[in-house]
């Protein structure tokens, strides 16, 4: 029985879309035991792809809990550092579907972030800056990317599948990487690309602004908030 669900399991994590897309150079071991609890063994290149893979294993068919037990190369580096910084922006911008992370270059000083590349237009330009700013950590954004002046809209790939494991691990790690939402205890479950986020926030703001970063993640079809607000005490 762990042989089959350790080979489903296996399959599913490889054939999903962030196995494929942002792991795939990474020596990633899923062992599955009989009660569904999967071990992950191996080495990474970067911290965020270690938390990436257990994320989406975890929202794999079948598994109730993973073991992360994946190395880093290099280790993992000071959460106050500019190489964190600038490894969380870079993550943030794969993940939403407006910015183009690939014609982006992202250098961080003392939490200054300078933005160069190419973007589409300057709404795509905007975008990324209001990205970028919004990440933990950082203090200010410079951003001199040039603009193309293109007529499309997006850098998503039409067609492109993305599967619902994969989209949920990329709206938490988005939400755990912006400023204003790494402490909040938001659950998210998708199906078939309709993604729901529950939990509480303190106003009505912050509940608009989870949505509004869940709906620009990749794959999001539909958005269900049942984000509640924290009760007020009345004294």
């Amino acid at each position: 029985m762990a042989s089959f669900l350790g080979d489903r399991t296996d399959a599913a994590a490889k054939k999903s879309y962030v196995f494929k897309k942002y792991l795939k150079a990474d020596d990633i071991k899923i062992h599955t035991a009989a009660d569904s609890v999967v071990t992950l063994t191996g080495t990474v290149s970067e911290w965020s792809h270690r938390t990436l893979a257990e994320e989406t294993v975890i929202g794999l068919p079948g598994v109730t809990r993973v073991e992360n037990k994946l190395d880093v190369t290099g280790g993992k580096p000071d959460e106050t550092s500019d190489a964190w910084i600038a490894m969380k922006i870079r993550f943030v911008l794969m993940f939403h579907k407006d910015v183009s992370y690939l014609k982006t270059n992202v250098d961080v000083k003392e939490g200054v972030v300078a933005l160069k590349g190419l973007a589409l237009n300057d709404a795509q330009k905007e975008l990324t800056t209001e990205y970028a700013s919004d990440v933990e950590g950082v203090k200010s954004v410079k951003n001199e990317m040039k603009v193309e002046h293109s007529k499309k809209t997006t850098v998503e790939k039409v067609g492109e599948y993305i599967d619902d494991a994969s989209i949920t691990s990329q709206v938490k790690i988005a939400l755990l990487f912006h400023k204003s939402t790494s402490v909040l205890k938001i659950k998210v479950e998708t199906n078939n690309g309709v993604v729901t986020v529950s939990g509480i926030a303190k106003n009505s703001a912050e509940r608009e602004l989870v949505g509004k970063l869940v709906e620009n993640i990749k794959g999001v079809k539909t958005l269900k908030n049942n984000i509640t607000l924290e009760a007020v005490s009345m004294k």
